[in-house]
Parts: C-alpha cells; structure tokens; sequence
C-alpha cells in the first residue's frame, strides 16, 4: 500500500514547483471522511474545553483545529488579541485605539511583527487579533480595540497590523466580520442596514484589509445583520466575501455562540467553527445524511484551510531554528517598542500656558500623583483581550524613575489628594476607567438569552454540569477564571466616575494641574475641562505606559497622538444607542460626520491634537496616480515654525459637496517628523474610494469636482485646499 500524501509532501511539492490547488487535492486525497470533518471545528471537547477557560486561564496555550497527526497537518493554533499575543506572559502594546491615535502605520507594523514574532515563539501559527470594527457609538464596551471611528484609519492600520503579523510567518484573521459594535447586545442583536450604507461605511475597511492585504482569515461576528446570523450570513460571507471579494482563505466563527446552524454555516462559506467541539460535532453528520449539505461543501472547506496552512507554511520556511520564547516574549526591544507607541499615541488635547513639555524638570522637587489609577496595572478589560504581561510600569512609577531627586506624593481620595497638593510643584491627575466599567461583555449570556441553550452539548456528568451552571450565571462565585465575570460591557455613561470630577475639582485649583484619561474611547469632559492646565488622552497605555507618560510630560517625545474619534460635547450630539436591543438600525451618521450635519461643534474634533512646536503647510498640489483613476497624489510643503523638533500628523481631506453625504472625507494620512525650523516637502496617495458611491451594484464617483485638503485635524480652518477635477 503507497503511503499517504501528507502534509509534508504537499509544502515540498508545492516549493518544488507543483501549484498549490493540485498539491491540496492530493492531501484532501489521503484525508479520511472523517478527518475531513475534524478539520471543521476545534479538536479540543466542549467540557474539557470549557474547564481549561474556566479553571486555569483562557488561551493560556494555543486553541488548535484541524490538527491531523497522522498527515502531519499542523491545524490551526489559534492566539487572541489584539494588544498583544494572550498565550504566556506577553508583551501588552497599548490597546489599538491608542495605536490609532499614533496615526502612524509604520509604527503600527512594527507592533505586527513583534506580536508575530511572540506568537511563533509561543507555539501559535495564528493570530486572531486584527480588530478593524467601526465604534459607531463610543459607548460600545470594545471601542478599545479598534482603531478609531473613520473606515480608512481603520483600514490603513489594520492593513500595517495584518502585514507585520505575517511576515514574521504567522497567519493573521480580521474580525469582527461585521457590524459588531454592541457588546451586551452582541448574541442578539439583528442590525438594519441599507446596502449603500453598508458598502461604503462599515465594510470599507475589511475590503482593505482581505483584498488589498491578503489576510489569510476572517472571523465572523456573533450579532445578526438584516435578518441572517453574521458567522452564516449568506449576504456576508457568500456573496460579498466569497464571491465579489475573491477570499479563499479561511472564515472561522466568534468563540462558543458565532454560529447558529451547522449545515447553515457550511453552506454559505465559513470553514472553522471555533474553538471547541460543538454545534458541527453534534450535528453536522446527520446534516449530510440528510442532504442538509453536501460533501462538496465539506471538500470545499477542507482545501480552504489546507490551503492556508501549506501557503503560510512554505512562505515561511526558515533555514534555521527560529528563536525561543526566552529570547522573543516580553524581550528588552518589544518593551522598548510598547513605550514608543504609547507616548506617540497619548493626544494632549489642553496645554494652557504652555504648561507642557516641562523644560525645568530639574527644578521640580515635589509632584502629587493622584487618582486611584495612578498606582495600578490597568492595561484594559480582562476579557479575551487580556495580555499577561509579566510587569506593567504604572503612572507613579513612571513619575517616580522620570523623577529621581523628586518627592513624590500619592492620594486615591479627593480629600486627601487636596491636603498633599499644597506645596508641590507639579499635580498629575490620573482618572479615568478600568475593566469594571468598559470592555468584554463576560456576565454570562446563558443567563439572559436561554435560546444560546441550544448551541451547547448536553452536559454528560456533574462536573460538566457544574461548569454550565457557571457560564449560565447560576453557580455563584465558585470559579477563579481569569476572565472576570460580571466585568466589562458597554459604558453605563459617557463621563468619568463621580469620584474622579470630585477628584479633579480638589486639585485644579493648582496651576499647575495635569490630567491623563485612561480610556478606550471618547470620555465627555465637559464639566471639568476648564478648571484644569493640561489634558492628556492616555488610554489604555500598555505595560511601559507609566515612562510613556513621562516621555511625554518632558517632551523627550512630541505630543504627536492625534484622536482617532471625535469627542463632543453631550450625550444628545451622538446616534442612538441601547445596549439591550434586539434590532438597531445603522446609517451613516455618528463620531465627526454626525456632528457636522447638526451643525454643532465637537469638544475635540476627530484628528485632533496639540503639539510642543508649531507648523505652516503650504505649496498644495494635487494629481493623478499614474493610470489609477481612483487615486490622487497630494503633495506639500510643512514647515516646522518652531525651535523644537516636532511630528506633523498630515490629514488629507476630501469635500465632495454632495447632499445626503459627510461634508468632509479622510482620504489619507502620514506622520511627517521635523527638527526645528526645517522644511519637508511631503507626499501622500491617497484613495478616492471613500468619496465613492455604490450604486446599482458598484461603486461610482458621482462628482466631477472635489475640493482636497491638507489639514491638522477635520474641520481645521487652516487648512489649505486645492480644486480637483475628475
């Protein structure tokens, strides 16, 4: 009997120069029927599973699907995301809001190879953690790991993302794929969209990302998108993804509920149901003997995801052993890097008097570090997102080692932060929020959506039923899982805790009063704002945000952080959002666009920031990219006015002048970094997709003129503008 074709044989022939599609038949070939359907789903049992989550740690080790020992297939060995690999003791980089604020794609490749390259050494060939969903509100408990509230800054970065990860040769998956910006409501909701809608806003930036970027995979979301479940949406994953997009890597569901219907599921184009044996292990053999679904959809799915793994696996052959986690995870230069990104990321957005960056440090001998995070590791919510970095350097002790010489004093309480602020020379004022009040919905959904039931395995002894008496909420505080139950969802409100105003209030009496917000996303300011010097937006900052924040405190780096959402001034300025909703219709006004329509301003405008220097821009030209009719070259001059040297966030804007439609457009961006005085002529393409209507089934540019501008945030009225026809 000839030996099997294994998984082996398919990459040697295919570097040997056999085309891929013809060395997968020949593996599918040697794969038994029931291999085939292993290849499905993960390998790990439901309860044993869910006990590995629940009693030791969630993705303490990779989650594998499809491993076929016999053939050598290596399965999919899944790691979460996306501030940093989830398995071991890794590298927590800022959340990527934060690395949205950097405007900075070069930067944020950086970040891409250094989390590939953890995951490789951890064991891990995948990385689920390319999150480019659009926070329609900021109220949505998971803005923190998105990039911002523009398609196009989403895009752009979660290209940067996807291309760093894999080149250093692990498999990266965009999600969630899409519409999935609810977070309590997130296993019930069904979001109306229209079409047009649809098309041109919320998939934009996954368009980017699977056909521009070639990601090898795509998760799908949990809620419902007119009427059809995302992870079996025909519309989503049969039509736009499969058929007008070309995917042909590998679609995996949303963890335990992204699925509703296995043979449903196949059918329309997802290939992996994750992370455990479930939904397809209990029913999908009966679908096939009962013509539910073919084999052919099986067969199908199977060279999808041998396909994927032979590509990654040849292109990432390595002549020798690559390095191992003592030498990669939480190593000198990714810590270094975590530090970089979090200081070019933290926006300050109030600088009166100049307060910052403080130039006579040396005579600073006395700093009150106030707030009740200022002393603690808070790096974001404790859901799937969660890095356990080995250390995290907090405010205090940033301060602390920016500041040797320095006494440094610490209150949580506004009474007594206001008796220790008398006397010092310096108030850092550290509020904002932590995983209780924003993040991952883990209140268990069993508990508030019984037709979730359906999707587990029956319980078969009193261990396993113990375990669903957790996940359904009625077990009560017996478990130790480090994701914390009863934390994270969306945001019950908008603006700080009351004990944080009263904080800011006790202090802003200094002059000399500095606050950083930690958060995820928008935070109203409005009632305190004035009363204080300087505001910085820290956000979640990683395990090196305490030095970050000195960096930027002493101008070691530019205040350059730009927001990547727009922040208004009420509640009332924003779309409507309920967290218990069942349906929600999307359109395309939220974040910046909605306000312009009002006519009313924003408290800071999206893309906004100050910097320690200033800058002039001038000498705009505008022109086509060669032959591509859908892009435009903007080119300028950017001067640096100032003696510092600074970073200039280059925002190219489009005004189409249509009715029904945002006034004004990103098309683009760069970072543009000057020492003082010099002058840079800088260049950007830019995409007029966004400015691109679709109609009757594709995407058309019904303007014939557009005015472009290159500004320092949206709405700037220093811009300089040029008239382009089309």
């Amino acid at each position: 009997m000839a030996s099997p074709y294994t998984f082996t044989d398919a990459t040697t022939a295919v570097k040997a120069g056999l085309p891929l599609p013809e060395a997968i038949t020949h593996l599918l070939s040697s794969l038994t029927p029931s291999e085939c359907l292993q290849l499905l789903d993960g390998d790990t049992p439901f309860y044993p599973g869910l006990r590995s989550i629940l009693c030791d740690r969630y993705n303490r080790r990779p989650f594998i699907h499809g491993h076929i020992p016999r053939l050598s297939i290596p399965g999919l060995r899944f790691t979460d995301g996306p501030r940093g690999i989830v398995m071991g003791s890794s590298t927590a980089f800022p959340v990527p809001m934060a690395r949205g604020a950097t405007w900075d794609t070069r930067l944020e490749r950086r970040v891409g190879s250094a989390i590939g390259r953890e995951a490789k050494a951890q064991g891990a060939n995948f990385f689920a953690g390319v999150c480019v969903n659009l926070p329609r509100h900021p109220a949505w408990g998971r803005s923190q790991e998105t990039y911002g509230e523009d398609p196009v800054g989403l895009g752009e970065m979660g290209l940067a993302m996807t291309q760093g990860v894999q080149e250093q040769h692990v498999m990266a998956c965009v999600k969630h794929f899409a519409l999935n910006s609810m977070e309590n409501a997130r296993f019930q909701v069904d979001v109306q969209v229209e079409e047009d809608v649809l098309r041109e806003v919320y998939l934009a930036q996954f368009r980017r990302v699977v056909v521009d970027g070639g990601v090898a995979a795509v998760m799908a979301a949990y809620n419902a998108v007119n009427g059809e479940w995302a992870g079996q949406s025909q519309l989503l994953l049969g039509r736009i993804l499969r058929e007008e997009w070309g995917f042909q890597g590998v679609v995996m569901t949303d963890f335990i509920f992204g699925l509703r219907d296995a043979a449903t599921s196949l059918r329309n184009g997802l290939d992996v149901e994750a992370p455990f044996r479930q939904q397809r292990a209990m029913r999908l053999e009966k679908a096939l003997e009962d013509g539910e679904v073919s084999w052919e959809s099986v067969y199908e799915a199977c060279r999808r995801i041998l396909a994927t793994q032979v590509r990654f696996a040849v292109e990432t052959e390595e002549a020798s052993q690559p390095p191992g986690p003592e030498e990669v995870v939480f190593c000198a230069a990714h810590q270094e890097l975590a530090r970089e990104v979090a200081a070019r990321g933290t926006v300050l957005l109030k600088n009166s008097q100049l307060l910052l960056p403080l130039e006579q440090h040396d005579a600073i001998s006395r700093i009150a570090v106030v707030g009740r995070l200022a002393t603690v590791a808070n790096t974001g919510d404790k859901g799937s997102s969660q890095v356990f970095a080995p250390r995290v350097v907090t405010a205090r002790e940033g301060i602390r080692a920016a500041f040797p010489d320095a006494q440094i004093d610490v209150a949580d309480e506004p009474e007594q932060a206001a008796q220790i602020v008398s006397g010092v020379d310096l108030v850092v004022c550290v509020v904002g929020y932590d995983h209780r009040d924003e993040g991952e919905y883990v209140v268990p959904a069993l508990k508030e959506n019984h037709a979730l039931q359906e999707l587990l395995p029956p319980p078969t002894s009193a261990a396993e039923e113990e375990m669903l008496r957790i996940i359904q909420g009625t077990a009560g505080d017996q478990t130790d899982s480090a994701i914390e139950v009863g934390a994270g969802g969306d945001r019950a409100s908008l603006r700080l805790r009351a004990d944080d105003v009263a904080l800011i209030h006790a202090v802003s009496h200094h002059p000399h009063t500095v606050v950083s917000v930690v958060a995820g996303g928008a935070v109203l300011m409005e009632e305190w704002k004035d009363e204080v010097s300087a505001i910085l937006m820290s956000w979640y900052s990683g395990c090196q945000g305490g030095h970050a924040l000195a960096d930027v405190l002493l101008g070691r780096v530019d205040a350059s952080g730009r927001l990547p959402v727009s922040i208004p001034t009420d509640e009332s300025h924003l779309p409507d959002f309920d967290p218990a909703a069942s349906s929600i219709r999307y359109d395309r006004w939220y974040g910046q666009h909605l306000l312009d329509r009002m006519g009313v301003p924003a408290a800071f405008p999206f893309g906004y920031g100050l910097s320690y220097t200033t800058f002039a821009v001038d000498g705009l030209q505008v022109s086509r990219c060669g032959q591509n009719e859908d892009h435009l070259q903007v080119q300028f001059e950017v001067r640096n006015t100032g003696m510092r040297e600074g970073r200039f966030q280059a925002q190219v804007y489009g005004r189409p002048g249509l009715e029904d439609f945002p006034t004004c457009v990103l098309l683009g961006f760069t970072p543009v970094d000057l020492a003082g005085g010099e002058t840079q002529t800088a260049s950007i393409p830019v995409s007029l997709r966004p400015l691109q209507r679709f109609e009757q089934g594709k995407f058309v540019l019904p303007q014939k003129e557009i005015l472009v501008e290159v500004a320092s945030f949206s709405g700037d009225p220093d811009a300089i503008r040029a008239s382009v026809m089309l």
